[in-house]
């Protein structure tokens, strides 16, 4: 079986192995409720504010609110709700006295989706009205500080990130905050220091900043645990309102093993001994970006020098994003073309969009994100895998004919798509089955030779499957199992059979990946 390397660390990351100790050992060991007054919850409730106060060091922040949640959507909404529940009591106050108020909402053209959603959700839910803009960004994507001063004495709210999460191009903070101190913006800021942790100096008690959300599950902590940072004096209220816990900041038992897991990756950025540094990450990322531009011929890298060095996005020239990811999967290389979150969604980045880039580069662009464990072996195998991708794409087109030519009417029959498990018996059941891997040719050319349960693929790419029907079908037609990436393709070359009168061709639902 073909060995995985992920670069895909910006959508998701590995468990720390310290922080899945941390995590067992407090839900086996210190398993106690914090806000009990036993010994049990005392010793719960001192974990909790140790992993607290590692945070503030490494955040920066010895003052204001450090609060735990679920990570950063849930950040994003306590921090948008904050704001605009401050600006609801601002303009009460105002109209009061006969003043005006702020009311635009600014929101950077590049900002994950999660704070554009909230902002329109909470000033729809709250009946405000705030006009809603967007800050738009230069070439180089970052944000357009003329534009910023010209609004920044009607601002109510500036939402901004540290980071971004696709091109990997750190915003200008300092050029943002002397912008609104400058002005005497009354306006809060937010910034999403999501992609920020561990790879960008923070001090943020000493900012200008309101509030920053964190996700742990971005750097090698578990899904479900975050953190919100909100300045001292800056206006607050709670999105879950219960027990009070979190002195009143964040009700609900706190997540235990979360804490602890994110305390132990805290605890190993503090140390500085265990994740990669800037001048070790920037060498992996010169080495993957010349992998690339040599395999590669035309390609375009899509952000600027001052991006993080987790970061590499770039677009081929006359290939898709969805052709190319395809490549990678079947390389073994776990690569993304954008933000998990649009992930399902077929559609142009709008973050290269809003940079002003051609059409072309957004509708090919590829993201390869590493994270701060990459070891030697890893990068290695990853640039000579990228080689080999390359030189798949350099096959004449006639061997990785388009998929588009087969487009069975037939609709899905019950018993045609297969689980895994359902795939396992129903290979024993058929030992004279035929696996069929329509993957294309390139996919094939960089892919070990696939066995799916003791049982050899023949490769026949989807547009081909035509050609082959003939030898399929008869009186003592062989069971069929179709098999692709995802499950989609193979669907449909079951379909096509099944439509010229094969009884028994079936598809592996949900594709390879889910095939072991």
């Amino acid at each position: 079986m073909i060995t995985d390397i992920y670069l895909d660390a910006n959508a998701t990351s590995p468990v720390l192995p310290a922080a899945a100790a941390a995590a067992m050992a407090a839900m086996q060991d210190c398993f106690g409720n914090p806000s009990s007054s036993h010994a049990t919850g005392l010793r719960a409730r001192a974990l909790r504010e140790r992993v607290r106060a590692c945070a503030r060091r490494v955040v920066g922040a010895p003052e204001g609110r450090l609060m735990f949640n679920s990570g950063a959507t849930e950040g994003i909404q306590t921090a948008v709700l904050s704001a605009l529940c401050a600006v609801r009591e601002r303009r009460a106050s105002g109209k009061a006295c006969g003043e005006g108020f702020a009311d635009i909402v600014l929101v950077g053209a590049t900002e994950h989706k999660a704070v554009s959603e909230s902002l329109a959700h909470w000033n729809r839910l709250l009946g405000l009205g705030l006009e809603l803009r967007v800050l738009p960004v230069d070439g180089d994507g970052r944000h357009r500080l003329d534009v910023l001063r010209a609004l920044a004495p009607r601002l109510a709210f500036v939402c901004t990130m540290a980071a971004n999460n696709e091109t990997g191009v750190v915003s200008d903070l300092d050029g943002i905050s002397a912008v609104l101190l400058d002005t005497t913006s009354p306006a809060l800021w937010m910034v999403d220091c999501v992609q920020a942790l561990g790879k960008l100096p923070l001090g943020l008690g000493a900012s200008r900043i309101d509030y920053a959300p964190f996700s742990g599950h971005k750097l090698y902590a578990p899904k479900g645990i975050g953190m919100l940072y909100v300045r001292e004096g800056a206006p607050f209220t709670p999105l879950m309102c219960g027990g009070g816990q979190e002195d009143n900041a964040r009700s609900g038992t706190e997540n235990m093993s979360g804490i602890a897991a994110l305390g132990a990756v805290l605890e190993a950025l503090e140390r500085g001994d265990t994740f990669l540094g800037t001048e070790a990450l920037q060498a992996c990322h010169a080495r993957l970006a010349d992998a690339v531009a040599h395999a590669f011929p035309g390609v375009v890298f899509n952000a600027p020098a001052y991006a993080l060095p987790t970061t590499l996005n770039f677009s081929v020239p006359g290939v898709t994003s969805a052709e190319l990811l395809d490549l990678f999967d079947a390389a073994g290389m776990r690569v993304s073309a954008g933000s998990a979150c649009a992930a399902s969604r077929a559609a142009p980045s709008y973050v290269l969009d809003a940079m002003g880039l051609p059409a072309w580069r957004s509708m090919s662009a590829v993201r390869l994100s590493i994270g701060p464990l990459l070891d030697d072996a890893a990068l290695e195998l990853a640039c000579q895998r990228i080689a080999q991708c390359g030189a798949a794409l350099a096959l004449p087109a006639s061997m990785a004919a388009g998929l588009e030519t087969v487009k069975p009417d037939a609709a899905l029959e019950a018993g045609m798509e297969l689980d895994a498990i359902a795939a396992h018996g129903w290979l024993a059941a058929h030992p004279d089955a035929i696996v069929v891997d329509v993957r294309d040719a390139r996919e094939h050319s960089v892919a070990c030779q696939l066995e799916l349960h003791g049982r050899q693929a023949l490769n026949v790419p989807l547009a081909r499957v035509a050609e082959h029907a003939a030898a399929w079908l008869g009186a003592d037609a062989r069971p069929l199992l179709f098999v692709c990436r995802s499950g989609a393709r193979s669907a449909r070359a079951a379909r096509t059979l099944r439509a010229l009168g094969h009884p028994r061709a079936c598809s592996l639902a949900g594709g390879l990946a889910l095939a072991v």
